[in-house]
């Protein structure tokens, strides 16, 4: 018998074990968004699961929940800002470390991919403090730097890997041609680049829109958050209403990420 029909069973028991692990985990994982999804749904006053009745009162809602919707028009101006702000800085970085081999471009990578590595509340505090320090008030110009500090590397890393595809010899070939660096990056280099772009911008947007430890420690009292409305109103009232916005904001999150992985193919820009 060949050694590889000896270690056939062993190898299809391993399989076997990997692959439970496999469907356990990604039931964990999904199990607490199906039931928000089926919760959002009920005719009741109270999470209650499975619901005893079915509507879309929660949903209807929506319409008069002034603040729900003026904690996610914030949510969606810092989020807007904090990618903006992403883009323009981590594209420079990018585009500085993927064309240098010196040992200083591998440090300061590591510098600007350090707010991934830091514990969230941590950062938070810790913005908190240099803002105190610096003597700025709290608003939303200080949500916008904090959520641009952790937006950046999200940018950076996307645009690296998208750089890294980029086959030299169009730029030397540009250059031979007597084009200038500008007109190369304009003309050559951000349209092969623009997915990469793209996808850092999509995840910088939804991390910044969804951020709870910078935002709770860098707004000010009359700046609300959506997440933070989300969860103080899930702390004092047990509001159904909550499980709407839940609802919805997994659906919009979904679509979006099978539009920009179908535009862009994300994931592969993230590896």
């Amino acid at each position: 018998m060949s050694t590889a029909l000896r270690h056939a069973p062993s190898s299809i028991a391993l399989h076997g074990v990997l692959g439970c692990i496999a469907i356990m985990a990604t039931i964990l994982l999904l199990a607490p968004t199906i039931v928000v999804i089926v919760v959002s749904f009920t005719g009741g006053y109270s999470l209650k699961f499975p619901p005893s009745s079915y509507s879309l009162r929660w949903y209807l809602s929506l319409v008069d929940a002034w603040q729900l919707q003026f904690a996610a028009l914030n949510s969606f101006k810092v989020a807007s800002a904090a990618t903006l702000l992403s883009v323009l800085m981590g594209v420079s970085a990018a585009m500085a470390i993927a064309s240098s081999e010196k040992a200083m471009a591998r440090v300061l990578d590591s510098l600007f991919m350090s707010p991934l590595i830091l514990p969230a509340l941590a950062l938070g505090l810790a913005s908190l403090i240099y803002f105190s320090r610096m003597g700025l008030n709290l608003s939303l110009t200080t949500l916008v730097i904090g959520h641009t500090v952790v937006g950046v590397p999200y940018v950076i890393r996307t645009t690296v890997a998208a750089l890294s595809q980029l086959p030299p010899a169009l730029l030397e070939s540009s250059a031979s041609l007597g084009a200038g660096r500008l007109y190369t990056f304009r003309r050559v280099t951000l349209p092969l680049i623009a997915p990469g772009i793209a996808a850092g911008a999509f995840i910088t947007f939804m991390s910044s829109f969804d951020n709870v430890p910078v935002s709770l420690f860098l707004r000010d009292a009359s700046t609300d958050m959506l997440p933070i409305r989300m969860w103080q109103d899930l702390e004092s009232k047990l509001d159904v209403s909550i499980a709407a916005v839940s609802s919805l904001m997994v659906v919009i999150t979904l679509v979006l990420m099978l539009v920009m992985e179908r535009l862009t193919g994300i994931s592969r820009r993230i590896r």
